[in-house]
């Protein structure tokens, strides 16, 4: 008998390219996300500009939206621009969804603002 739960995510990584780049490795949800959002604070800091290529998340689900809309904010706190690359399709349909597709600029291949 498998004692494995069906769904065991891995915490979301947050890899620091250089001058304002990220990739997100990892699904974005209720699991993952509140750390993810702690460790990027201090990594964003000091950036003029973000640009946050969401590539290598497999899924996202609300828990997701909220932590780029949350990355929005901070970015607007500290006075920098963001940019998402690749917005997973689900993250998209769900910001379609919440009316909030406008705020992201989801056009299926990423996002921007």
């Amino acid at each position: 008998m498998n004692a494995r739960p069906a769904t065991t995510p891995g915490p979301a990584k947050l890899e620091a390219l250089g001058n304002g780049r990220f990739k997100v490795y990892g699904a974005l949800n209720a699991e993952t996300v509140t750390d993810l959002l702690k460790r990027s604070e201090a990594e964003f800091r000091g950036a003029a500009a973000l640009d946050i290529d969401l590539a290598n998340v497999p899924e996202g689900d609300s828990a997701g939206l909220a932590l780029l809309i949350e990355w929005l904010r901070l970015a607007q706190q500290n006075k920098q621009t963001i940019h998402f690359n690749n917005v997973p399709a689900q993250i998209a349909a769900l910001a379609r969804i919440s009316e909030v597709e406008k705020l992201l600029n989801c056009n299926g291949n990423g996002a921007q603002h």
